[in-house]
């Protein structure tokens, strides 16, 4: 292998490249049958980390051929990137090796000639390797597959994805026994669940992590000021305020990123920055999901060649290749989280001992501690962890069927594969026979319709013998579910991507709206297609669409932080704080700050009533379960009609009845007794679950979602999911995917660990009581979201700018 090696260090030398230690040490690590998580910062070459061994080893067999490589990657924009970043490797070594990708996009023709001859590094999508497992000469396909790199693998260990991945891996490594898997990560604390989940637990595995000699990269973080002090935010309520500054730092020369945490946000912001800078608009582009792959595209194809001013992004660039040319980053509004802002401001100085530089311009005044709060978090390397799934039966229903498929299995075999990954790795022979009674006739209930007997078992072996089961499994693969969306093109024919359908039953024909950077009249819908034009002529109330699960709830990490930055335990000289004192000075004036050892509540009466403001910092969602708890147990104790809003700092219970006075009988209605009990009576919980529940009926396939361009229409697939759901429940009640429906509710949008977790905190804070004269900085912007609820998206702002007016004359004339 030496001489082989020696290829590989005199290709990186030839390109003045000297490889880091931890580089040497993947490649060492590898040539020993290794497998491993790669942890290293953004930007300093864990692509060539990994890819260095098989590399290496391919120069004493150059004419081997077979797939050698498989490389997974969580977007396909990143997977067009990868290729690129391999084929230079590949070239540079002169190996006769080919690299392709197999994404969504790869043509037909394509797809088809690499099953029967392969390239020998294949990037893909875990939605495509489980396409390729449901073809029963995969076996063949990967009789030679040496190598497993999953990129970014610190975006899908904490998803469905990522249990879709653990999945394939175990049978790849049934396979091929001795196959050596990689991950690639940055950002991420939690290594060893991390690689568990990777490898399988308790399987042997290496966790590289930078050495000394990989240059640390400078972070800096700075922040748009507002020219005015704002004492009573609200969310949004800086909106374009900001622009000029923002316009200030795309003049200067090079590529910029701005991030958004919404899709609705990026449209606004490349608008605005387009309609004040009007010479910039071929090269201020747009970025998000909900656009059509051509326009994504056409900005990444930009990105890559410099030739960019600007791309307004969301998400979606988060992750990127090494060495992208992008100048600077800018943050609208908080990142939410401090592993996903070291991940954008990576984006920038995307090079070894690169200077990561991001500008955070802030939406309303808190915000500002975000940052600030942030910035200490960096610096002080503390990062949310990614925990993995545990036992999501809807995606192992999902892959029993893909393994029928694919040429069939025996029940010890299946039981055996899965239960190498960690997401299964308790998997009971109970459960077991329940989802193989599941995809073999429905389960009990649903034993009556042949459409749901997809798996057949002849002879102890499990597979598929109808080829409309087979068709509809191939077009529903994978765990994203995108429901309610239309398509929108122009009358030409052009797509432009898609929006939700329920913004799009609000328009009329001849009503404009904002979207893929352009304003468009609607012209008519037909066929699940919103036909679209130009917008000719005097513009006016142009809407833009909003999609569901848009808003980004504060990690708790972050959480606690902005809790720490607002009772003053960071210091006072950040610009940030120095910005926000006089939101808290008038905060102490009015009430009390919150503090790390107590807890804060409010109690207000205005005209609408009786209100309480507490202030526990546990991020939104968190702060709606406990909000809804609150107010039904309150009602539970005496009848009465109660209100409720919450933001990521805290809730409001809001009632025209007199409310508690005591601190003590408070404590006892956000205690954490009863929890689960409790939350699920008081919210709804069958509607909550039938909502969830259409997510578990499409991933299982319960719900077929419909061919590509003629899906069924989120009102369809909520009634049949809807049907079947109340099928369930009155004929199966204990089915595991009813179960499953509660759970998530409870763990993913209730967050009911974290608030187990911040009601046992809370029991330990001293209880400060406080009865301000009005609506304090912090309790403002949480009465704001309720208004927001209750009235038009016009009349709410106005009525909150007239309340948060009359606040400001009383705080500037001194009132207590």
């Amino acid at each position: 292998m030496s001489r082989e090696r020696d290829a590989l260090e005199a290709w990186f030398e030839g390109r003045g490249w000297r490889p880091f230690g931890f580089q040497r040490e993947v490649w060492d690590s590898w040539a020993a049958g290794e497998s491993g998580l790669l942890h290293v910062p953004t930007g300093v070459g864990k692509t060539l980390a990994a890819a260095g061994g098989p590399l290496a080893a391919a120069k004493g067999e150059p004419d081997a051929g077979g797939l050698r490589v498989l490389w997974i990657t969580p977007l396909r924009a990143l997977a067009r990137d990868t290729v690129t970043a391999l084929s230079e490797g590949v070239d540079g070594m002169g190996l006769p090796w080919r690299v392709e990708r197999r994404t969504g996009d790869t043509p037909a023709s394509r797809k088809a000639r690499q099953k029967t001859d392969p390239p020998e590094i294949l990037v893909t999508t875990p939605e495509s390797l489980s396409l390729l497992l449901t073809h029963k000469g995969h076996p063949s396909l990967f009789s030679r597959l040496d190598t497993v790199v999953v990129d970014e693998w610190h975006e899908l260990c904490s998803s469905k994805r990522g249990v879709q991945t653990e999945l394939g891996l175990a049978r790849l490594r049934r396979l091929r026994p001795g196959l050596r898997t990689w991950g690639l990560s940055a950002t991420l604390p939690n290594l060893d669940e991390a690689r568990d989940a990777l490898l399988g637990p308790g399987e042997p595995g290496r966790i590289v992590g930078p050495g000394p000699d990989v240059p640390e990269s400078a972070f800096e973080l700075a922040t748009v000021l507002p020219p005015e002090p704002q004492r009573f935010p609200w969310a949004g309520h800086l909106g374009l305020a900001l622009l000029d500054p923002v316009l200030d730092a795309l003049d200067a020369p090079g590529t910029a990123l701005l991030f958004t945490n919404t899709r609705s946000q990026a449209e606004l912001w490349h608008r605005a920055i387009v309609d004040a800078r009007p010479a910039w608009a071929p090269d201020v582009l747009l970025h998000h999901g909900s656009l059509a792959r051509s326009e994504r595209t056409d900005a990444e194809e930009r990105l890559r060649l410099g030739t960019a001013r600007c791309v307004v992004c969301t998400s979606t660039l988060d992750l990127g290749v090494d060495f992208s040319p992008v100048d600077r980053v800018i943050q609208v509004g908080s990142p939410r989280g401090v592993g996903r802002l070291l991940q954008r401001a990576g984006r920038s100085g995307h090079r070894p001992g690169g200077f990561r530089r991001v500008l955070c311009v802030p939406t309303h005044a808190l915000e500002l501690a975000e940052f600030a709060a942030a910035r200490t978090a960096v610096d002080a390397g503390s990062l949310e962890p990614r925990r993995p799934l545990d036992r999501p039966l809807d995606v192992l229903a999902q892959h029993l069927v893909t393994r029928a498929l694919g040429g069939g299995f025996t029940r010890s075999e299946i039981g055996d594969e899965v239960r190498s990954t960690r997401a299964y790795r308790e998997l009971d022979d109970d459960t077991l026979t329940w989802c193989l009674d599941f995809v073999t006739r429905g389960g009990s209930a649903l034993e009556a319709y042949p459409r749901y007997h997809r798996v057949v078992e002849r002879d102890g072996v499990f597979t598929v013998e109808s080829r409309t089961v087979a068709r509809h499994h191939r077009m529903s693969v994978g765990t994203i579910t995108d429901d309610g969306h239309l398509e929108v093109r122009f009358l030409k024919g052009r797509r432009l991507g898609r929006v939700e359908e329920s913004f799009l039953a609000r328009l009329t024909p001849g009503d404009r709206f904002l979207f893929a950077g352009r304003e468009l009249q609607l012209v008519r819908i037909r066929d699940m297609v919103a036909w679209v034009r130009l917008a000719r002529g005097r513009r006016g109330r142009r809407p833009v669409p909003r999609w569901a699960g848009g808003r980004m709830p504060l990690s708790s990490h972050l959480a606690e932080a902005v809790a720490g930055a607002l009772a003053g335990t960071l210091a006072a000289h950040t610009p940030e704080m120095a910005a926000v004192a006089p939101l808290l000075e008038l905060q102490a004036r009015w009430s009390e700050l919150p503090g790390p050892h107590r807890l804060l509540a409010e109690r207000h009466r205005t005209r609408e009533g009786h209100h309480l403001f507490v202030f526990p910092f546990l991020g939104r969602a968190a702060h709606e379960g406990l909000a809804a708890l609150v107010a039904w147990r309150l009602s539970q104790a005496a009848p009465r009609t109660v209100a409720v809003s919450a933001n990521d700092y805290g809730f409001e219970i809001a009632s025209p009845d007199p409310l508690p006075d005591d601190p003590a009988e408070w404590a006892q209605h956000w205690s954490s007794a009863h929890l689960n009990e409790h939350l699920l009576a008081c919210l709804n919980a069958t509607e909550l679950a039938r909502r969830r529940f259409r997510q578990v009926a499409r991933v299982s396939g319960l719900v077929f979602q419909g061919p590509p361009g003629r899906s069924k229409s989120a009102r369809q697939l909520q009634a049949s999911s809807g049907l079947i759901y109340d099928v369930l429940a009155r004929w199966d009640p204990d089915n595991l995917l009813l179960g499953q429906a509660h759970r998530e509710v409870l763990e993913q949008e209730l967050e009911v660990r974290r608030l187990r977790a911040g009601l046992d905190r809370m029991a330990k804070l001293e209880p400060v009581f406080t009865a301000p004269p009005r609506l304090t900085p912090l309790a403002f912007p949480i009465w704001a979201e309720r208004m927001q609820a209750q009235v038009s998206t016009e009349s709410w702002i106005d009525r909150v700018r007239r309340a948060a007016g009359r606040l400001e004359k009383a705080a500037a004339a001194g009132e207590s």
